[in-house]
Protein backbone atom coordinates (compact mmCIF):
# COMPACT_ATOMS: atom_id res chain seq x y z
CA UNK A 1 0.00 0.00 0.00
CA UNK A 2 1.24 3.25 -0.95
CA UNK A 3 1.18 6.34 2.06
CA UNK A 4 -1.31 8.39 1.70
CA UNK A 5 -0.80 11.84 0.45
CA UNK A 6 -0.69 14.18 3.75
CA UNK A 7 -3.45 16.80 4.68
CA UNK A 8 -2.60 19.77 5.29
CA UNK A 9 -3.36 21.37 8.97
CA UNK A 10 -6.19 23.92 8.71
CA UNK A 11 -3.48 26.60 10.02
CA UNK A 12 -0.51 26.08 11.71
CA UNK A 13 0.10 24.20 14.63
CA UNK A 14 2.79 22.04 16.54
CA UNK A 15 0.48 19.24 17.26
CA UNK A 16 -3.47 18.47 18.20
CA UNK A 17 -3.55 20.49 21.22
CA UNK A 18 -3.46 23.86 19.21
CA UNK A 19 -6.20 22.82 17.48
CA UNK A 20 -9.50 25.03 17.43
CA UNK A 21 -11.39 21.77 17.87
CA UNK A 22 -9.30 20.91 20.29
CA UNK A 23 -9.49 23.83 22.05
CA UNK A 24 -13.10 23.95 22.37
CA UNK A 25 -13.70 20.39 23.14
CA UNK A 26 -11.45 21.04 26.36
CA UNK A 27 -12.99 24.07 27.22
CA UNK A 28 -16.80 22.45 26.66
CA UNK A 29 -15.64 19.53 28.81
CA UNK A 30 -13.99 21.76 31.67
CA UNK A 31 -17.82 23.49 31.34
CA UNK A 32 -19.59 20.97 31.68
CA UNK A 33 -17.56 19.00 34.62
CA UNK A 34 -18.01 22.24 36.91
CA UNK A 35 -21.28 22.65 35.81
CA UNK A 36 -21.84 18.72 36.38
CA UNK A 37 -20.07 19.22 39.98
CA UNK A 38 -22.74 22.67 41.17
CA UNK A 39 -25.70 21.26 40.03
CA UNK A 40 -25.19 18.23 41.67
CA UNK A 41 -25.85 20.09 44.88
CA UNK A 42 -29.06 21.23 43.69
CA UNK A 43 -30.14 17.51 42.55
CA UNK A 44 -30.07 18.57 38.57
CA UNK A 45 -28.26 17.60 35.93
CA UNK A 46 -27.05 19.40 33.21
CA UNK A 47 -29.76 18.75 30.48
CA UNK A 48 -32.03 19.26 33.86
CA UNK A 49 -30.83 23.09 34.54
CA UNK A 50 -31.23 23.69 31.30
CA UNK A 51 -34.54 22.84 30.39
CA UNK A 52 -35.40 24.93 33.64
CA UNK A 53 -33.99 28.05 31.84
CA UNK A 54 -35.77 27.81 28.77
CA UNK A 55 -38.88 27.20 30.92
CA UNK A 56 -38.15 30.43 32.51
CA UNK A 57 -37.44 32.49 29.67
CA UNK A 58 -40.06 30.64 27.78
CA UNK A 59 -42.75 28.70 29.33
CA UNK A 60 -44.72 26.44 27.73
CA UNK A 61 -42.35 24.78 25.40
CA UNK A 62 -42.77 21.15 23.99
CA UNK A 63 -40.54 18.54 24.17
CA UNK A 64 -39.37 19.13 20.68
CA UNK A 65 -38.66 22.75 21.46
CA UNK A 66 -36.47 21.61 24.72
CA UNK A 67 -34.68 18.82 23.02
CA UNK A 68 -33.60 21.51 20.53
CA UNK A 69 -32.52 24.22 23.00
CA UNK A 70 -30.68 21.36 25.10
CA UNK A 71 -28.92 19.58 22.61
CA UNK A 72 -30.82 16.62 23.33
CA UNK A 73 -32.60 14.10 21.76
CA UNK A 74 -36.73 14.10 22.03
CA UNK A 75 -36.24 10.52 23.63
CA UNK A 76 -33.89 11.94 25.80
CA UNK A 77 -35.90 15.51 26.40
CA UNK A 78 -38.94 13.19 27.75
CA UNK A 79 -36.20 11.41 30.63
CA UNK A 80 -35.43 14.53 31.55
CA UNK A 81 -38.76 15.78 31.59
CA UNK A 82 -40.12 13.05 33.48
CA UNK A 83 -37.59 13.39 35.95
CA UNK A 84 -38.16 17.10 36.55
CA UNK A 85 -42.21 16.33 36.26
CA UNK A 86 -41.58 13.82 39.12
CA UNK A 87 -39.37 16.41 41.40
CA UNK A 88 -42.35 18.63 41.43
CA UNK A 89 -40.43 20.81 39.11
CA UNK A 90 -42.48 21.20 35.98
CA UNK A 91 -46.22 20.74 34.82
CA UNK A 92 -46.82 18.86 31.90
CA UNK A 93 -50.93 17.81 30.68
CA UNK A 94 -51.07 13.88 30.19
CA UNK A 95 -53.27 15.09 26.68
CA UNK A 96 -52.50 18.23 24.17
CA UNK A 97 -55.08 20.44 24.38
CA UNK A 98 -55.07 21.11 20.18
CA UNK A 99 -52.13 19.22 17.97
CA UNK A 100 -50.00 17.04 19.60
CA UNK A 101 -47.48 19.30 21.39
CA UNK A 102 -47.15 19.01 25.48
CA UNK A 103 -46.58 22.83 27.04
CA UNK A 104 -44.57 22.22 29.69
CA UNK A 105 -44.71 25.05 32.69
CA UNK A 106 -42.13 25.70 36.09
CA UNK A 107 -43.96 25.31 39.48
CA UNK A 108 -43.18 27.20 41.89
CA UNK A 109 -40.89 24.91 43.28
CA UNK A 110 -39.50 24.61 40.23
CA UNK A 111 -38.65 28.30 39.50
CA UNK A 112 -36.66 28.42 43.33
CA UNK A 113 -34.77 25.83 42.41
CA UNK A 114 -33.54 27.45 39.15
CA UNK A 115 -33.12 30.44 40.86
CA UNK A 116 -30.26 28.39 43.23
CA UNK A 117 -28.87 26.69 40.72
CA UNK A 118 -28.82 29.56 38.47
CA UNK A 119 -26.73 31.11 41.26
CA UNK A 120 -23.85 28.38 40.80
CA UNK A 121 -24.04 28.53 37.11
CA UNK A 122 -23.58 32.08 37.16
CA UNK A 123 -20.78 32.12 39.66
CA UNK A 124 -18.73 29.37 36.93
CA UNK A 125 -19.41 31.25 33.81
CA UNK A 126 -18.34 34.38 35.83
CA UNK A 127 -14.59 32.01 36.67
CA UNK A 128 -14.67 31.05 33.24
CA UNK A 129 -14.82 34.49 31.56
CA UNK A 130 -12.58 36.14 34.16
CA UNK A 131 -10.14 34.47 31.35
CA UNK A 132 -10.89 36.70 29.05
CA UNK A 133 -10.79 40.46 28.79
CA UNK A 134 -13.74 42.46 29.14
CA UNK A 135 -13.13 44.39 26.41
CA UNK A 136 -12.47 41.24 23.90
CA UNK A 137 -15.55 38.94 25.22
CA UNK A 138 -18.16 40.62 22.41
CA UNK A 139 -15.39 39.44 19.72
CA UNK A 140 -15.27 36.05 21.15
CA UNK A 141 -18.98 35.35 21.57
CA UNK A 142 -19.34 36.68 17.63
CA UNK A 143 -16.63 34.46 16.55
CA UNK A 144 -18.08 31.84 18.52
CA UNK A 145 -21.29 32.27 16.74
CA UNK A 146 -19.52 32.62 13.09
CA UNK A 147 -17.66 29.03 13.63
CA UNK A 148 -21.11 27.66 14.84
CA UNK A 149 -22.83 29.39 11.65
CA UNK A 150 -20.05 27.79 9.57
CA UNK A 151 -21.02 24.67 10.34
CA UNK A 152 -24.45 24.66 10.97
CA UNK A 153 -25.16 26.74 7.45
Amino acid sequence: MENPTPVPPPHAAKDVTEHVGYRLKRASAALRNAMDRALREHGLTVPQYSCLELLDEQPGLSNADLARGTFVTRQSANVVLRGLKDAGLITRPATAAQGRALPVHLTPAGRERLHLARRAVYSIEVRMIGGVPADRLPALLSDLDAMTEALDG
